[in-house]
């Protein structure tokens, strides 16, 4: 096991009714014989976004990794599942690795990957690729913001926060809004 290598994954933008779901995979290289070369790591949500964002260039300096992202149309042609399975798939064909393991209690039947509840929080490998997915999708979210102002993206980054489902019943849905994901709220005012 000297030479084995873990890889960790993780996503983020599951659960926001607009912008991509990404995921990001990544095996973090070794400082001297064992201590990994990035520190103050830990499950992203926790870390502020100043904080994330000087992790972010760390992990890309000291790391081999692999993002995807899935659109808010592929999300709505494809399913969620499906998405985060054709992620995990890519990764692991991206990435060489001994082990792969993914932040969670399920692995969408992806043969070879080990799954771990708050993985991101105790695991180096899992929460660098927290962080690289979440400081990806927050990016985006931002660029998304300058495109559709009206939404307000950067202040809730797609979540179904209720000032965004308000938006959403004034302005409708954007090309980057995800259809098929089902608003209360919103079923007796929008098909």
């Amino acid at each position: 096991m000297k030479n084995s290598t873990l890889c960790g994954i993780d996503e983020a933008g599951r659960g926001p009714l607009a912008g991509d779901l990404v995921m990001a995979g990544c095996v973090l290289h070794l400082k001297g014989t064992s201590h990994v070369s990035v520190e103050g790591l830990n499950d992203s949500k926790k870390l502020t976004p100043k904080k994330r964002e000087e992790l972010y260039e760390k992990i890309i300096e000291n790391s081999t990794y692999h993002i995807v992202k899935f659109s808010a149309l592929q999300i709505d042609e494809m399913g969620i599942s499906k998405c985060l399975k054709a992620g995990l798939e890519e990764i692991m064909q991206n990435i060489k690795a001994s082990n792969y393991l993914f932040d969670g209690n399920t692995n969408f039947g992806v043969k070879g990957l080990e799954t771990l509840i708050k993985a991101d929080e105790t695991i180096p490998e899992v929460s660098a690729a927290s962080i690289l997915a979440k400081v990806v999708h927050d990016r985006d979210m931002m660029e998304l913001d300058r495109l559709y102002p009206e939404y307000k993206f950067a202040s809730h980054k797609g979540y179904g926060t209720a000032y965004h489902v308000e938006m959403i019943k004034q302005h409708g849905y954007s090309d980057v809004h995800r259809r098929t994901y089902k608003i209360k709220a919103l079923e007796a005012t929008l098909f």
